[in-house]
């Protein structure tokens, strides 16, 4: 009862952000309070939430998919043939300063099949607010959309077959982010503006960082007019006052810093610049004279003497002092100025001017370019011989967007939850290899039957690929492949869960939702008596019996809508 209390918490708290968004009235917000407050379920209070998303402040309108609550359980079971320990020959992880002792172990990733709204629901167990990076690649080419996928001028738009699908996954990735987290969307061009309005709907608009312009290719010769070269990469933060993003610290010029000191250990090279400017922004408390080696005085611009040509001092002269004591001044000589000095003083690598540790570093851009689409094929090739897997993002693209996130001085854990061939998972296993990290990834996907996957995306694809790259052979014991002649293994143990279910009333001994759930998938000890059991599965696991509607069902619906209408 107390986790469905705070649950409560979590969603009045949102009302709130809605009216200070405007997104609501404030008369009609406390009504819903009021009504939350008294729900019986977590399922009522989430229902009755809704009602305040009528009104959508982007103006995107569109068919959603419904909701309802059944009768069944989805749970995670775990797959016993496919998940796999990491060897005990490969070599272990060093521990770095941020490890716990937990930490220095092999670290469990996970590999999740089956419908992943089932996955985020089950997900929501363990991981509210506890992912710090979604990546996710949902299907938008040509026929993504649908045969009702159709845009007219009255500003009624029907694309189902992405928005639908994608509306409700997304409501449950923002309560899976933590207060800090991150999340990018891949998107082409035609549907970049559609999708941009669905997360300012789901993530608030105010939480919105930019749209990633990815140049994946060179050129398009077949192209009938414009050549399109470039995708969308959308990225929302779920808090943006919380965000915290990595510096480019190859965007500075490190040759720049050209000169040392007796500092040079704690501060690092330097370069200098001139202590004075001349500026619109004139300070008379700026403009005073300065002693110079010679016991001469310089004021600003060179001047012997005090006057208000406009030039001042970058520095007051309390700091000058400090500075001049500290050495981060220096005097030049200067045969351009009346006094024969110019008073510089010294940018250090390590630390700014007030001697205070510093990262140097600018803010990374929003254009991608080196990084083509092309490479994901390749790579794919590289550990299966052929690409059994359409349009593979390419490694580099994903590691990226996981290293700008900042997450370093942490575990994090990484969510792609359209995972395909399993991009996301190498990516994450290379950037732990390359700085000895400890972030965790958990991928969902289908398994989903094509031509190069008969047996299913996971069993052809997902699993034998992160098989292959953590342990460096094959379920069948295969290793003769060209990833593994040109690379270590790079470790870890992945837990494979399929999503089973149960009926809510199931009773029969050995079978109830009781005994068939194993609570040590959800990182939870096993629980000592059957009354903790019973509590924890009430508590957890009433939100995953939510289903949504079939295309059949939503079909039949715009049918019937219709029809009325008419």
């Amino acid at each position: 009862m107390a986790e469905i209390q705070k649950l409560k918490e979590e969603i009045l708290t949102d009302l709130d952000r809605r009216v200070a968004d405007k997104i609501l009235e404030t008369s009609n917000a406390e009504l819903l309070k009021k009504l939350i407050s008294k729900a019986d379920s977590l399922t009522d209070a989430i229902q009755i939430a809704e009602l305040g998303t009528t009104y959508k402040r982007t103006g995107l309108h569109f068919d959603k998919r419904l909701d309802k609550t059944g009768d069944t359980i989805k749970y995670f079971k775990r797959n016993d043939t496919l998940s796999f320990v990491e060897p005990k020959d490969l070599p272990k992880k060093e521990a770095t300063c941020f490890d716990s002792e937990e930490t220095k172990e092999p670290l469990i990733h996970k590999l999740i099949i089956g419908d992943n709204y089932d996955a985020l629901l089950n997900l929501l167990v363990q991981y509210r607010s506890a992912i710090d990076v979604i990546y996710i690649d949902p299907p938008y080419g040509k026929d993504s959309m649908g045969e009702f996928a159709k845009t007219n001028y009255n500003n009624a738009l029907t694309r189902d077959n992405l928005l639908s699908m994608l509306y409700p996954r997304l409501v449950l990735a923002c309560q899976l982010l933590s207060d800090n987290g991150v999340i990018f969307c891949s998107i082409d061009d035609r549907n970049q503006a559609y999708i941009k309005c669905l997360f300012d709907d789901v993530f608030e608009e105010r939480n919105f960082i930019c749209n990633f312009i990815w140049q994946k290719k060179t050129g398009a010769s077949d192209a009938n007019d414009i050549a399109t070269t470039t995708e969308y990469v959308i990225c929302f933060c779920k808090n943006k006052e919380q965000s915290d993003f990595a510096k480019n610290y190859e965007s500075y010029d490190l040759d720049r810093y050209k000169y040392e000191d007796e500092f040079v250990e704690e501060r690092g090279v330097y370069y200098i610049d001139n202590l004075d400017r001349g500026g619109l922004q004139y300070s008379d408390s700026l403009n005073y004279g300065i002693e110079c080696p010679d016991g001469t005085i310089t004021f600003p611009n060179g001047r012997t003497e005090y006057a208000n040509d406009g030039w001042i001092w970058k520095w007051s002269k309390s700091k000058v002092e400090w500075a001049r004591k500290n050495k981060f001044i220096e005097f030049r000589k200067s045969k351009g100025k009346q006094s024969g000095w110019s008073v510089c003083y010294k940018n250090y690598l390590k630390v700014d001017n007030e001697n205070k540790p510093i990262e140097r570093g600018a803010p990374h851009k929003n254009l991608i370019t080196e990084i083509l689409n092309a490479n994901g094929a390749k790579e794919l090739k590289d550990i299966f011989g052929t690409s059994p897997f359409k349009n593979p993002k390419p490694i580099e693209l994903i590691k990226y967007f996981i290293k700008i996130t900042n997450h370093y001085n942490s575990n994090p854990v990484i969510l792609d939850f359209f995972a395909g061939s399993g991009t996301t998972g190498q990516a994450v296993l290379e950037l732990n290899s390359s700085d000895n990290g400890s972030r965790q990834f958990i991928l969902c996907t289908n398994n989903e039957i094509t031509d190069t996957t008969p047996n299913g995306v996971v069993l052809d694809v997902t699993s034998k690929r992160l098989k292959r790259v953590m342990t460096g052979k094959c379920y069948d014991g295969i290793s003769n492949f060209e990833w593994a002649k040109k690379n270590k293994p790079l470790g870890g143990s992945l837990e494979i869960y399929d999503i089973a279910t149960v009926a809510n009333f199931e009773d029969t001994e050995g079978k109830t939702p009781f005994e068939v759930i194993d609570e040590t998938l959800y990182g939870e000890e096993k629980f000592a008596t059957v009354q903790e059991k019973t509590e924890w599965v009430c508590d957890n696991f009433e939100h995953t019996q939510k289903e949504i509607e079939s295309d059949e069902e939503w079909l039949k619906r715009q049918e019937d809508n219709n029809a009325t209408r008419s």
